[in-house]
């Protein structure tokens, strides 16, 4: 998250408010015209997504007052700002702190899941469904159908989605997969919750769908050992 997401998200929910409606020939063509939303919903809509984009931040209440007040100081021009060096390293530092928060928590909750182990890795894995075939080593090449989630369930990956399985040398794979799926055995399932420093760590994927030091949940079905 950069100091722009917020204004990016409010422009974002304006153009998608203000898109055009549908056009005569598709009303024509027998689809319904699409309800305009009203001037009240849209309003909602921006507030709602500025609160998605402050989930990352786990306010508390009174922080929530905080952030609220600030943008009734800011808007009409009350207060102008302009963030320096010290107030962005501020900023960043602040988002880090509670990501990890959030992360901390998240992995609390799948450790105490029924059957969950976590591994001296940080690693939480949760068994699904029982495989009747061999457990991989990671050397093998494996085939699976899986889905990836960040912990707001986002969902970033999912080759279930895409309706084809993929393949991949167990090796060539985030350090949580080559641990997690060799606990799997073909035809079985689970669930692989990675904590960032077993998955993309603190660069995430650079223009990519996750951000830096996420934690990722993964659910996972063996479908073959590649021979």
């Amino acid at each position: 998250m950069t100091p722009n997401t917020t204004r990016l998200a409010v422009a974002a929910a304006l153009a998608l408010a203000l898109a055009p409606p549908a056009l005569a020939g598709e009303q024509a063509a027998g689809k319904p015209a699409e309800k305009k939303p009203s001037p009240a919903e849209v309003l909602r809509g921006l507030g709602l997504d500025v609160a998605q984009q402050l989930a990352a931040f786990d306010l508390s209440e009174a922080e929530l007052a905080q952030v609220l007040a600030g943008v009734k100081d800011g808007h009409g021009g009350k207060v102008k700002l302009e963030l320096d060096a010290e107030q962005q390293k501020a900023r960043t530092e602040l988002l880090r702190e509670r990501q990890g928060r959030i992360a901390a928590r998240y992995l609390t909750r799948a450790a105490a899941e029924k059957g969950a182990v976590k591994t001296a890795s940080g690693l939480v894995f949760i068994p699904v469904k029982e495989g009747a075939g061999a457990a991989p080593v990671a050397a093998d090449k494996v085939k699976v159908h899986y889905t990836g989630r960040l912990t707001d369930g986002t969902v970033f990956d999912s080759s279930v989605q895409r309706g084809q399985p993929a393949e991949f040398p167990l090796a060539n794979v985030i350090p949580c997969w080559t641990e997690g799926v060799q606990k799997i055995k073909v035809g079985g399932k689970a669930r692989l919750v990675c904590p960032s420093a077993i998955a993309y760590g603190e660069r995430g994927t650079p223009g990519g769908p996750i951000p830096p030091g996420a934690t990722l949940d993964f659910d996972v079905e063996l479908l073959d050992i590649v021979k």
